[in-house]
């Protein structure tokens, strides 16, 4: 069979939550079925290192895919062209947008629907695009893939699809995420915390990120309780971010609270391996996949009651209200203070990670290709 797979999101030390998924279940497909041919579909030039195996040809389909005009003469008129040439048997596209044009058979991966929940906080150019084609992709798709059972739902709800039509694919944690030495811990605070303990936050600054009401609840904590924590954010700077730096401005402990930008992948383990936990209190998301990462870590996470993060959280997390400064702000009083809270969530993560892996991700979209596969090409 001869699978194309859109890797637009393969870039090297760019690699966010869409782009880690592409990676994760691209790179399995390709050992796992060495008897299939894997043509991957890059918008710029490629790192050699995405390269998976013998059995992967890459092929670079202009425009650069970066705006929604570019998004749709990458999907409607480029893809549709080499898809029909390489005489590919299906497409797997796997960042929430597919080819309305192509007649291959398609199985499109949909991370969530939060620009139908929060459209204020989206660009008004990509806002449109979402809602003008998005409900086109899921009726055009022959299978879909998504990521948590509330995502699931949330598609059904909204586009009126069918049950059976919607496979479920978890995300997994990539294997360095681990517990650290007490060496390592100390090695990591003298880096980037000036020796202190501190609650880590990963993940783009945007307002569905809920970054500025985070330094507020810090700030309320660090007044309520005199301490010497700190807060490290990790993620880059995305759009919308003049509330966070209101936040800022007004925060009396800002010196306690460090910015750290997009950091390497191989920084993030030992950054998230010693924080006193991860503070995750995104207003919503489709999965969540740091609130996995902490718990292979076994560090533990303050999280969100809404949308998707109950789901991957289970009981392994202190559950809050992300509108709520004080429900933050106490949540963060009493991972500092109580160590046996603290010990139990770790114990409660160690069973919930287990619910999740790559290969069983990799497994569900793989059986989704050969149901779509099975499809006839569209005339």
């Amino acid at each position: 069979m001869r699978i194309a797979i859109n890797t637009r999101l393969l870039l090297r030390n760019q690699l966010e939550g869409m782009g880690w998924f592409t990676y994760e279940i691209a790179k399995r497909l390709v050992a796992q079925h060495p008897e299939h041919q894997f043509f991957f579909l890059f918008d710029r030039k490629y790192d050699t290192r995405f390269m998976f195996g013998k059995n992967v040809k890459a092929l670079i389909v202009p425009p650069m895919a970066r705006h929604p005009i570019l998004f749709y003469l990458w999907f409607e008129w480029s893809l549709p062209f080499v898809l029909a040439k390489h005489k590919i048997d299906v497409f797997l596209s796997p960042d929430n947008f597919c080819s309305l044009r192509t007649k291959v058979p398609t199985v499109l991966v949909v991370h969530d629907l939060a620009f139908q929940h929060f459209p204020a906080q989206i660009r008004k150019r990509e806002l449109r695009y979402y809602l003008k084609f998005m409900p086109q992709y899921i009726k055009r798709a022959d299978r879909i893939v998504t990521v948590s059972q509330f995502t699931k739902q949330d598609i059904m709800h909204t586009y009126g699809v069918a049950n059976e039509k919607i496979a479920v694919a978890c995300n997994g944690v990539r294997s360095h995420f681990r517990p650290l030495s007490d060496a390592e811990k100390v090695a990591t605070q003298l880096e980037y915390s000036a020796g202190n303990p501190y609650f880590f936050y990963v993940g783009s600054v945007h307002p569905r990120k809920n970054v500025a009401r985070l330094i507020a609840a810090f700030e309320q904590f660090k007044q309520t309780v005199p301490n010497e924590m700190k807060l490290l954010i990790a993620g880059r700077m995305a759009w919308k971010t003049s509330a966070v730096k209101a936040a800022l401005d007004d925060a009396t402990h800002k010196k306690d609270i460090v910015f750290l930008g997009y950091v390497a992948d191989e920084k993030l383990p030992l950054l998230l391996g010693t924080a006193r936990a991860l503070i995750y209190v995104s207003l919503f998301e489709g999965f969540g996949v740091p609130i996995l990462e902490a718990m292979h870590a076994e560090v533990p996470v303050i999280a969100s009651n809404t949308s998707s993060m109950p789901e991957v959280a289970g009981d392994a997390a202190i559950l809050v209200d992300p509108n709520s400064m004080e429900t933050i702000a106490d949540a963060l009083q009493k991972i500092y203070e109580d160590e046996a809270l603290r010990k139990a969530l770790i114990e409660k993560g160690k069973v919930q990670r287990t619910h999740y892996s790559w290969e069983k991700a990799a497994d569900i979209v793989y059986e989704n290709l050969l149901l779509a596969s099975a499809c006839e090409q569209r005339t």
